[in-house]
């Protein structure tokens, strides 16, 4: 029979999407920091006319806008259901890493453009200042690092946030040599290239938030999860004979949720089941949002059941033939 109109079984777990334990001291001390130093590296770059020096600043604006949209978009997405918004507004944070993950890419075309222009037509860079600014550069990323890395990062904008400015501390790294080299050999190409290596870093990190943002978006599996292993292997749980219009996806980053449609054995318990396949997908996959419709296969196949699936979407996950037995042969009744 069917359980609970149409056996939709609901665990609940509400550790999702953007934690409420993120520490938005962390990720504010880690901000400050950066647009402290952002502010005099501009300064600073424009004397010395080093585009890495820029083009490093410009890669700092963009971690500290992701960190400021992963503030605003925690305190949006703690926002509980309301109206039409039945999930709540948890997916503000996948909107903002699209837009961070696009800056990241957009700026990235730009230095590239100027950095090869600028290895054609290399100006007089002032090599010492840019060595110094860089190894101060260094330290701020190194405390910014260290500060987001004690917050909560099962957010995508707080780990997001993270790679940015762990990305930014190779970029420093790589001005830092940059600077040397101007002020020592006098070779001001040093600088162009510094800037290539920053913008090779930032569209980096730029496609991969557009990457895992896109799949949460087009409501792909979450990374990890394979459908087709996760399906088959939901069906050769006992008394499972068939499972079918299996979709599983993510509402926002660390918030899975599941549905399918089980058919079971005639003689297995559909409450049972529904119990059984919710603790899998929990304690397997972390999966603690399901919504499962359990019936009997004879019900199912009944003309005119309301259970009945005509045109299952995508594959269908088939047990054995033979009924599902325990250990000691027993009837599959749980």
């Amino acid at each position: 029979m069917s359980e609970s109109g149409h056996g939709h079984g609901h665990g609940h777990g509400h550790g999702h999407g953007v934690s409420p334990d993120a520490d938005r001291r962390y990720l504010g001390g880690a901000l400050t920091l950066i647009l402290l130093y952002m502010t005099g590296e501009v300064v600073i770059g424009l004397l010395a006319r080093s585009l890495a020096l820029i083009s490093d600043a410009a890669h700092m604006m963009t971690d500290a806008f992701a960190i400021a949209l992963a503030l605003v978009a925690m305190r949006i997405a703690a926002r509980p259901p309301k109206g039409g918004y039945t999930y709540g507004l948890r997916r503000a944070e996948i909107l903002s890493a699209q837009l961070n993950g696009l800056t990241l890419i957009l700026l990235s075309v730009f230095f590239v453009y100027e950095g090869v222009r600028r290895l054609i037509d290399p100006p007089d860079v002032e090599g010492q200042l840019v060595f110094w600014t860089s190894l101060a550069g260094i330290a701020v990323n190194i405390a910014a690092t260290w500060l987001i890395s004690r917050a909560n990062r099962s957010s995508l904008n707080v780990e997001g946030a993270f790679q940015h400015i762990l990305n930014d501390l190779y970029a420093f790294i790589s001005t830092a040599v940059a600077g040397l080299v101007v002020w020592t050999l006098g070779f001001a190409r040093a600088d162009a290239i510094a800037s290539l290596v920053v913008a090779a870093l930032m569209l980096k990190a730029g496609y991969g938030l557009l990457r895992d943002a896109g799949r949460v978006l087009m409501e792909a599996a979450p990374a990890g999860i394979d459908p087709s292993e996760l399906g088959g292997r939901l069906a050769r749980r006992p008394c499972v004979e068939e499972v079918h219009d299996l979709h599983v996806w993510e509402v926002s980053s660390g918030y899975p949720a599941l549905s399918a449609h089980v058919l079971v054995d005639t003689m297995g318990d559909c409450h049972a089941v529904r119990r059984d396949l919710q603790a899998l997908l929990r304690d397997s996959y972390g999966i603690t949002h399901t919504t499962l419709e359990v019936d009997h296969v004879d019900e199912a196949a009944a003309p005119g059941a309301h259970g009945l699936c005509q045109d299952a979407h995508g594959p269908r996950h088939v047990a054995g033939a033979q009924p599902h037995r325990h250990a000691g042969g027993a009837p599959c009744d749980h």
